[in-house]
């Protein structure tokens, strides 16, 4: 039973984490960068402060460099039994690469689909796993302190073999892209007509009792209420990499995404200062039907 880990990566989400394991009884020894809030210096001092047998390395950094470094560098600190742990947002071949490095020195490997977001102290975060039944099973008093309170089932799944857990993470995002633009469309409208005089009320209301609640609509209410307007946020989306890889997904299995496709292209549009493509439809209606257009400023 894991009663002592190892963390690295104490960002927004990875230092919660941190606190939110010690709370439940869990030493860990964390290691950032950031020496103000690293509880050692290096990754060789991470490791060696932990007990053997099967060490527990669990890996919080953001996607791609970052995280290819770091378990880089633990397939030479760790050995025989250990584990490590990626909670980050890589792509699901990658883990599948790395399961099989790290096998070549026998150490374990689980991929995390990690949600919660900065919420996730109190709330606990939702949790869904790649790896074998026997490395999950050694760190499930981990993902026990860090889900949600409740039973398991709805706070955490054992989705499947190694990069299971980060295809099922890449879906949750990519169904939140859809849900995310879903909501801000109906924003707009509600705001674009005069008919509704108190959007930020209407919104609310759907809090309770209707079939469109979740805690994204709650989350949209919260932002309402500090900016009603939502002035003081540019409209610039940036997209973390999840969207496009479940597009591909889709595109590789013929599975219709036309929802969560729109989702993603809508972001690419929140990056352009002027669209060149509604600037050649503009250009279009005017050269087949004399359609008026506007000069550019």
């Amino acid at each position: 039973m894991v009663t002592h880990m190892g963390l690295v990566g104490l960002g927004k989400m990875g230092n919660n984490m941190r606190e939110r394991l010690r709370r439940a009884g869990i030493e860990v020894v964390g290691y950032d960068p950031r020496p103000d809030v690293s509880d050692v210096v290096s990754l060789a001092d991470l490791v060696e402060a932990l007990p053997s047998p099967r060490r527990v390395v669990w890996v919080m950094v953001p996607a791609g460099d970052p995280t290819r470094g770091v378990i880089r560098e633990l397939g030479t600190l760790l050995g025989e039994g250990d584990l490590v742990v990626e909670g980050g947002n890589s792509h699901y071949p990658e883990d599948q690469a790395r399961a099989a490095e790290l096998a070549t020195s026998g150490i374990g490997y689980v991929d995390v689909g990690v949600s919660g977001g900065v919420w996730g102290l109190d709330n606990g975060y939702g949790l869904m796993c790649g790896g074998t039944d026997d490395d999950v099973a050694h760190v499930m008093p981990i993902f026990d302190a860090l889900r949600p309170e409740g039973p398991r089932e709805e706070g955490f799944v054992h989705a499947g073999g190694v990069g299971a857990g980060h295809y099922a993470k890449m879906v949750h995002n990519g169904i939140e892209y859809g849900l995310m633009q879903a909501y801000a469309e109906g924003y707009e409208l509600l705001a674009a007509k005069d008919v509704v005089t108190d959007v930020h009320g209407t919104m609310k209301a759907w809090m309770r009792g209707t079939v469109v609640r979740s805690w994204l609509l709650d989350l949209m209410v919260k932002a309402l209420e500090e900016d009603p307007s939502l002035a003081a946020i540019d409209d610039w989306v940036d997209d973390s990499g999840e969207g496009r890889w479940t597009v591909d997904e889709a595109i590789d299995n013929a599975v219709p995404l036309p929802v969560i496709s729109a989702a993603l292209f809508a972001r690419f549009s929140s990056r352009q200062t002027e669209s060149p493509a509604m600037k050649a439809v503009a250009a279009l209606r005017q050269q087949f039907g004399g359609h008026a257009v506007k000069p550019s400023s």
